[in-house]
């Protein structure tokens, strides 16, 4: 027996995440069907990172057992052959059969997009939030700035997160201006149920003057998910890169 690993990307527009539904198509049942039929076998991949419904992705991690002979490389062309245009492997090879995307040291890196200008733009708004009113950058870094470092971001996950522990590590995160767009950039050790979209969505209030940079300490010593702003549309976040301690996911 083999474990293979892929980094896939995808739209998300038309998925409902990546996990597993009873009631609507996923990432990860698209992937259990493909690799189903073409290895002759019944495989399920295993995800470094569960995006919710709408999420993008730009290097998601999965992997996967097989007793087949192909090439470890060579699964990514078989499997893009077969694959809807909205996902494809960007590589694949083989890993130690111990390797678990979920229960080794990683740095997640995702990026929120916000559209901030006066009318939507129909090119790419299934890409990134559109804001009209005017959004001040510095003010939103400067709240950023606060999450950087070890805190407990109880008030920054949806209500129905269930974990126990809500410690979570920011190495970076930064905000950034080009033109109409702003992006969100986020890396961290891991993160909770919503945590980004609600970090977009409290930096979107800083930024529009309804909160005071400050105001990030306060709401995370609450440990209240009303304490923070809103959670921002899922069509404005992807997961950029998933960084390994011990296995190089650039295969």
């Amino acid at each position: 027996m083999r474990r293979i690993m892929l980094v896939v990307a995808y739209d998300g527009t038309n998925y409902c995440g990546w996990q597993l539904q009873p009631n609507g198509r996923t990432i990860e049942e698209v992937l259990n069907c493909e690799l189903s039929r073409i290895l002759k076998e019944d495989i399920r991949v295993i995800g470094a990172s569960r995006t919710d419904a709408g999420v993008h992705a730009l290097g998601n991690v999965a992997v996967f057992d097989t007793s087949a002979r192909i090439p470890g490389e060579k699964v990514a062309y078989a499997l893009n052959q077969s694959l809807p245009e909205d996902i494809r492997v960007q590589c694949s090879g083989d890993v130690p059969i111990a390797f678990h995307p979920r229960r080794c040291h990683t740095k997640k890196t995702y990026e929120y997009t916000i559209y901030n200008h006066k009318f939507e733009n129909p090119i790419g708004r299934q890409y990134a939030y559109f804001f009209h009113h005017p959004l001040h950058v510095k003010r939103m870094q400067e709240a950023a700035d606060y999450l950087v470092g070890t805190h407990d971001f109880k008030s920054f996950c949806n209500i129905h997160t269930q974990v126990e522990d809500t410690v979570r590590t920011i190495y970076r995160c930064e905000v950034k201006k080009d033109g109409s767009l702003i992006k969100i950039q986020i890396e961290g050790n891991g993160f909770l149920y919503n945590m980004v979209r609600i970090i977009a969505g409290t930096l979107i209030d800083a930024g529009t003057g309804v909160l005071a940079p400050a105001d990030m300490l306060t709401i995370l010593a609450k440990k209240n998910r009303d304490a923070a702003g809103r959670t921002a549309p899922a069509r404005g976040l992807k997961l950029v890169k998933i960084a390994f301690d011990r296995v190089d996911v650039c295969l």
